[in-house]
């Protein structure tokens, strides 16, 4: 028989309490959540935007920061290797599968815990006002008339714009030319500044421009029309039957972070999406609310990265 030495027993309960105690406590320190994309962009402002309610919710600091590189890559190879204890998370969107699909690391599948989609959304086609165009139409017609000379921007080699606009590109038959920046922030400049033609991004970083007239926007990327712009028609009922891509974005941790904080997070981010002045702010903006289960994020990413690996192959993505 095993038998425990009294002084022992004391000793053991502490330890006892404080292993069952410490998820309870969580967090008792700031947490990161890093954005691997340049500031300015959609995965960025959506991380601002929740960092400052979960910042209330949780009594701690989410420090957001930025590590751009690699189409995303650097910033969610940084938060793979981090300790799994809840205090490094990654703001990630499926531009970040299609980077996993062509680069092989970190794997999106097996490399992360995912804790929560916040929402869901198209990609907004959106031109520089001098391009001499209005609609998808107009952008093919030109596109077939002047090959190689049209210019689009993106977030980078593999981000969801890019994907997107390969997309447009293979079935609209067009030929067009990729100029990737690190991050859509820089991107979005250089469309405005008229730089670079056209550029397919998230609708919260190129919905405000559209208003204020420093771009046009030409169509959405979705199967319906946006909420925040029921009048920007999609890319489908534009002149390319078919045609959806509804992009999303999310918060992960490493992959063995323990199930107690997943959970405690999940929890924290579902009531937050659930607000409805939070419903509200991210409809506005070109986004649906989701606040997904961790199971169901997981299934998510399984399926689209699935689908993604089949548009790579079918349209001959171009990473360079």
């Amino acid at each position: 028989m095993l038998r425990l030495h009294t002084w022992l027993l004391p000793a053991l309960v502490v330890l006892a309490a404080s292993a069952v105690a410490q998820p309870q406590n969580y967090p008792v320190k700031p947490i990161r959540l890093v954005v691997p994309l340049a500031p300015g962009g959609g995965n960025d402002t959506l991380a601002r935007y929740m960092g400052k309610h979960l910042t209330d919710n949780l009594g701690q600091q989410i420090v957001v920061e930025n590590r751009p590189g690699g189409g995303g890559r650097v910033g969610a190879e940084h938060v793979a290797r981090a300790a799994p204890d809840g205090y490094t998370l990654l703001m990630s969107g499926t531009g970040q599968l299609v980077v996993s699909l062509t680069h092989g690391k970190p794997d999106m599948r097996t490399d992360f815990a995912p804790i929560a989609i916040i929402g869901e959304y198209p990609s907004l086609l959106a031109v520089h006002p001098s391009l001499p165009v209005v609609t998808v139409n107009d952008l093919i017609k030109l596109a077939k008339s002047r090959p190689g000379q049209i210019n689009y921007a993106s977030a980078g080699n593999g981000s969801a714009g890019h994907l997107v606009m390969e997309m447009l590109r293979t079935m609209a038959g067009i030929d067009i030319v990729h100029i990737p920046y690190k991050g859509a922030g820089p991107a979005m400049i250089e469309v405005m500044a008229g730089q670079v033609s056209l550029i397919f991004n998230n609708p919260l970083a190129s919905l405000p421009h559209v208003k204020a007239g420093r771009l046009r926007a030409l169509a959405v990327s979705g199967s319906r029309r946006m909420t925040a712009a029921p009048d920007i028609p999609t890319v489908a009922e534009s002149g390319l039957p078919g045609f959806d891509a509804t992009l999303f974005l999310g918060i992960l941790g490493p992959a063995a972070t323990p199930r107690d904080i997943v959970t405690r997070l999940n929890g924290e981010v579902v009531k937050i999406v659930q607000r409805r002045e939070v419903q509200n702010t991210l409809l506005q903006q070109g986004m649906e609310p989701v606040g997904s289960t961790p199971e169901q994020f997981a299934a998510r990413i399984r399926s689209d990265m699935d689908k993604l690996a089949k548009v790579i192959r079918d349209s001959g993505l171009r990473l360079n």
